[in-house]
C-alpha cells in the first residue's frame, strides 16, 4: 500500500499548504479583529483579473506576476476609496469587487477552454504545485511576516484604538494600506494553490475557531496556524483516501477547507461557554453589601 506523502506531489501540496499556514494563521488574526472579514473576500475576487492577464500573458508561471499587480493595485484602491468617507467601506468592497471580478469573468469567457480555466482558477490545483512554485510562496511568506512583524504593534493599536492610534502620530491611512497590501500579499501567495475561492477560508475560519479557545492574538495566531495544519494533512489524507481507495471524486481544497469548518462548528460550544462565564464574571453579585463590591 501506498504511503500517500510519499508520493511527490501529494509532499509538495502538503508543504506548499504549510507554508501558507504559516502566514494565513497570524494575518487571520487581525482580518478577524478588524472585521476585514468582505475585504479579504473582495480581495480574494479582485486579483482574479490579474490572474488571468498573467495566465495570457506568460501561462501558469504569469500567474504570481498579474495577481501581484491586481492585488495591490486593489489594496490602494480600497483604501483610497474609504479615506474620504464619501463611500462606506462595504459600498466601496462591493464596487471595487464586482468590477474587477467581471473583468476576470470577460477575459476568461475569451478563451475556447472556458470552464476547465474558470475552474482552474476559481479552486486551484494543489496537487499540481511545483518546486518552483513552493520557492515562490517561501519567499512570499517572508516577506509577508516581515512586513506583519515590522508594523505589528501599530497595526494592533490601530485595530483597538484608532483614535488614540492616530492621536499618538500614527498615519491611519498608512495603517491600513499596509494591512491591505498584507492580506493582497497572502491571496497571491495562496492563489494558485486553493484558487480565488477558497483562499477567503484560509483567512477567515483559522481565526474565528481559535477566538473560541482564546482573546490573545498571539495564542489566536498559533491556534490558527495549527488548524490549518491539521486540516491540510487530514484534507490531502482524505482526498487520497476517496480517490484512490474508494473511487470517490474528492478535491484536496475543497477538503482542506472543509475539514476548517468542521474544527469551527466543534468548537463552536466552547465558544459559547467560554461567553457565559466571562459574564458571570462582569456581572456582580446582588447578594454582596455595596461596600463589599466597592471594596
Amino acid at each position: 500500500m501506498i504511503e500517500p506523502f510519499t508520493v511527490p506531489f501529494m509532499a509538495r501540496a502538503l508543504a506548499e499548504l504549510a507554508l501558507l499556514a504559516l502566514i494565513c494563521g497570524p494575518v487571520a488574526v487581525f482580518v478577524f479583529a478588524r472585521r476585514l472579514s468582505f475585504v479579504s473576500d473582495a480581495l480574494t475576487h479582485t486579483v482574479f483579473p490579474g490572474v488571468v492577464i498573467g495566465f495570457l500573458a506568460g501561462g501558469i508561471e504569469g500567474i504570481v506576476v498579474g495577481a501581484l499587480c491586481a492585488g495591490v493595485v486593489t489594496a490602494v484602491v480600497l483604501t483610497l476609496l474609504t479615506r474620504g468617507g464619501a463611500l462606506s467601506d462595504d459600498a466601496s468592497t462591493a464596487v471595487v469587487l464586482t468590477a474587477m471580478f467581471s473583468i476576470g469573468v470577460l477575459l476568461v469567457s475569451r478563451r475556447s477552454s472556458y470552464t476547465s480555466d474558470l475552474t482552474s482558477f476559481l479552486f486551484g490545483r494543489i496537487l499540481t504545485v511545483t518546486p518552483r512554485q513552493l520557492v515562490e510562496t517561501a519567499v512570499l511568506a517572508v516577506l509577508i511576516l516581515g512586513l506583519l512583524l515590522i508594523m505589528a504593534r501599530a497595526l494592533i493599536f490601530r485595530t483597538f484604538d484608532p483614535v488614540g492610534a492616530a492621536a499618538t502620530g500614527f498615519r491611519i491611512t498608512w495603517l491600513d494600506l499596509w494591512l491591505n497590501i498584507i492580506v493582497a500579499l497572502v491571496v497571491v501567495a495562496a492563489v494558485r494553490a486553493v484558487g480565488t475561492i477558497l483562499v477567503v477560508a484560509l483567512l477567515i475560519v483559522p481565526a474565528a475557531a481559535a477566538r473560541m479557545l482564546t482573546s490573545r492574538l498571539a495564542v489566536m495566531a498559533a491556534v490558527g496556524t495549527g488548524l490549518i495544519l491539521v486540516a491540510a494533512y487530514g484534507g490531502l489524507l482524505a482526498s487520497w483516501t476517496a480517490s484512490v481507495d474508494y473511487g470517490i471524486p474528492l478535491t484536496s481544497a475543497s477538503a482542506v477547507v472543509l475539514l476548517l469548518v468542521l474544527a469551527y462548528l466543534l468548537l463552536l460550544p466552547l465558544g459559547a461557554l467560554r461567553l457565559r462565564r466571562s459574564r458571570k464574571q462582569r456581572v456582580p453579585d446582588v447578594r454582596r453589601s455595596p461596600h463589599e463590591l466597592v471594596g
